[in-house]
């Protein structure tokens, strides 16, 4: 698979099958993280790869709340705000968040290091510098496990969640938490949601917009 074609492959898949990603797969997969760019060079990326279902509900217990509440209200008023196939996407998602972080069984919470700023409170947009470099790691995971033949869908933390992670795991302090990635093999009826088209002449624009 060339380059082009696993940018064509990679899509968030929600629905996972019982085949296990060998330790060997996976750091291969996750060592395409320490490629990215990073604003210090630093590469101050860490990895808690979780395993076994007990200790999976054990982290994303808050998760299960959240969605639940959220799907009280969330799709009604979806309805009315959102496009046919952002709702698509959303209607479909929403409802699997807790079983496919614990269905793929190979749950990995990436860690980076947030200098001199709290991520929620930046003094300025430069600050936010090591939560980008952070997203340009997953990234490069996410390509790199469709590489391998693997899929994946990730989950970004809300409310609680984050210092729940970082409690449970004995995070140290500095270090933030970027999101639930799940990573396995795609069910054989695994739902994929429908792309929109993009023509890219349309959204490139020379000197001004």
């Amino acid at each position: 698979m060339d380059f082009y074609q696993v940018l064509e492959k990679r899509r968030t898949i929600r629905d996972f099958s019982d085949k296990e990603v060998t330790d060997e797969v996976l750091e291969k997969v996750l060592s395409a993280a320490f490629k990215a760019p990073t604003n210090d060079h630093l590469r101050q990326f860490e990895f808690i790869v979780v395993r076994g279902r007990e200790n999976i509900t054990r982290l994303i217990s808050p998760v299960t709340e959240n969605t639940k509440n959220i799907q009280q209200v969330g799709l009604e008023a979806a309805t009315d705000i959102m496009d046919k196939d952002e709702y698509a996407m959303f209607a479909d998602a929403l409802p699997k968040q807790q079983r496919m972080l614990m269905q793929s069984n190979c749950l990995v919470l990436p860690f980076f290091r947030q200098k001199d700023y709290p991520l929620c409170h930046p003094a300025d947009q430069s600050s936010l510098n090591y939560f980008a470099s952070a997203w340009a790691a997953v990234e490069n995971i996410l390509l790199a496990a469709t590489a391998e033949g693997l899929a994946c869908a990730f989950r970004i933390p809300i409310e609680n969640e984050p210092e729940h992670v970082k409690h449970i795991v004995n995070a140290p302090d500095g270090y933030e938490f970027t999101c639930f990635l799940a990573i396995g093999y795609a069910a054989e009826n695994a739902h994929i949601c429908k792309q929109k088209d993009i023509e890219v002449k349309d959204r490139i624009h020379k000197n001004i917009w």
